[in-house]
């Protein structure tokens, strides 16, 4: 037998006994007892071990704390704080990540965004550069708003239109050429548009009684283009809208006004504006088409020869009744617009020249006008007024003083009076 204070060590659940006791056990069975068989202790103490029911039992029934799985707790314990601070730490870095590649994309793709109208609506201003914009008759704040927009001028026609709904001058936005910059702030665009003295357009005016030559040699002056661009545009009656007795005869047609035309505005347009206002004129004052043509005649008669309305009217008679009676009209207006040459009297042979305009020549009025009337000229051949007269005469042409006369030697002494001016004032007739 093998002395007691020589046994081995029973191990149980992988913790050695200090001391070996009955109570060694956490089970309450005594660890070596063999007296109870009768068999040799160590043999006993061998079967006991070897046997896999003794191990089992003893591993099924031990609920308490192992002392790996004690050392496995206290570590969970002391880990877990650790764990969850480490595993919060990664989340708010990840979230971090994902904000700053949020605010990364949202920064590279504003500027795509604007572009296409669905974030930025306005330029911040001032602008740069220099950019032309011709605002049309007729354009409401999103149509100016439109052009604006193509032009570059502005970001959105929805960003002017709603700058000019908020700035009362710009119900006061002319038509016209405007010189803008690109990128601007919409409100400043509406302010810059919103002042007359920014248009760009030129004015060109056309006074009273101008011959087509004339005309169109102050058209081309004002716009730089060539007078053989307006010569050859004038030519083409139908694309001005002539009227049919003007036989595409421009002549008398070219209203006279102040007109500002765009400069990128071609010759034929400019002679169609004047051409249709012309027209509007003579409509407005009742006259049929059919008796545009006569009207447009007498009137430039009137406006050649007469300063008042009063006397264009007297005149507007004379010639019907001298037209009436058989009369030639033998008027020096009609003589000098034949030879194409200005002059207050004329000479003997321009008298004599052989041209359809020519009233010494020819019975009737000229063949067409000679000059282009304005309004008061036409309202005065429609209205001419009541008298006998067959002569006039300006006695004094630097007032517009004129006589009327209805026998010829009342109009021999007008004459006479009319040549002690022109002996006062040499040079001028």
């Amino acid at each position: 037998m093998t002395d007691r204070g020589e046994r081995p060590h029973r191990p149980v659940g992988g913790v050695d006994d200090p001391v070996f006791s009955p109570d060694a056990d956490s089970d309450g069975h005594d660890g070596y007892h063999p007296e109870h068989d009768g068999h040799d202790g160590q043999a006993d103490w061998d079967e006991a071990w070897d046997e896999p029911e003794y191990a089992d039992e003893h591993l099924a029934q031990d609920t308490g704390p192992r002392r790996g799985d004690r050392h496995t707790a206290r570590t969970a314990r002391r880990a877990g704080p650790a764990r969850v601070a480490r595993r919060l730490l990664v989340f708010v870095v990840a979230i971090g990540l994902v904000a700053a590649a949020a605010f990364a994309a949202v920064s590279v793709l504003r500027p795509m965004i604007s572009g296409l109208g669905g974030g930025q609506s306005d330029y911040p201003g001032p602008g740069t550069g220099a950019v032309t914009v011709v605002v049309s008759p007729g354009d409401t704040g999103r149509n100016i708003g439109q052009t604006l927009a193509d032009a570059g001028v502005v970001l959105t026609a929805k960003a002017f239109s709603d700058a000019a709904q908020d700035n009362p001058a710009s119900s006061g936005i002319q038509p016209g050429t405007y010189i803008l910059k690109k990128e601007m702030k919409a409100a400043d665009a509406v302010t810059f548009l919103a002042n007359p003295a920014n248009r760009s357009v030129k004015n060109v005016t056309i006074r009273e009684g101008l011959w087509k030559s004339e005309t169109l040699a102050a058209l081309a002056k004002a716009s730089g283009k060539p007078v053989s661009d307006y010569e050859a545009a004038a030519k083409d009656a139908a694309a001005l809208g002539l009227p049919a007795g003007a036989n595409g005869n421009i002549e008398g047609y070219l209203f006279p006004a102040t007109y500002e035309f765009a400069p990128a505005s071609t010759p034929a347009e400019q002679l169609k504006t004047m051409v249709q206002k012309a027209v509007s004129t003579l409509t407005s004052l009742g006259v049929a088409p059919e008796n545009m043509q006569k009207a447009v005649v007498t009137a430039s008669i009137l406006e050649a020869e007469g300063s008042t309305t009063e006397d264009r009217q007297k005149i507007a008679r004379v010639l019907l009744n001298r037209i009436n009676q058989g009369m030639n009209l033998q008027l020096d207006s009609t003589v000098s617009y034949g030879v194409q040459k200005r002059s207050i009297t004329t000479t003997d042979v321009a008298r004599a020249d052989k041209n359809p305009d020519n009233t010494y020549l020819n019975a009737g009025l000229p063949a067409g006008p000679i000059g282009n009337p304005g309004e008061s000229a036409i309202q005065a051949a429609l209205t001419p007024a009541d008298g006998p007269w067959l002569f006039f005469v300006a006695v004094n042409p630097s007032t517009g003083e004129t006589k009327f006369s209805v026998t010829a030697a009342e109009h021999d002494q007008n004459v006479k009076e009319f040549q002690a001016w022109c002996s006062a004032n040499p040079g001028k007739c």
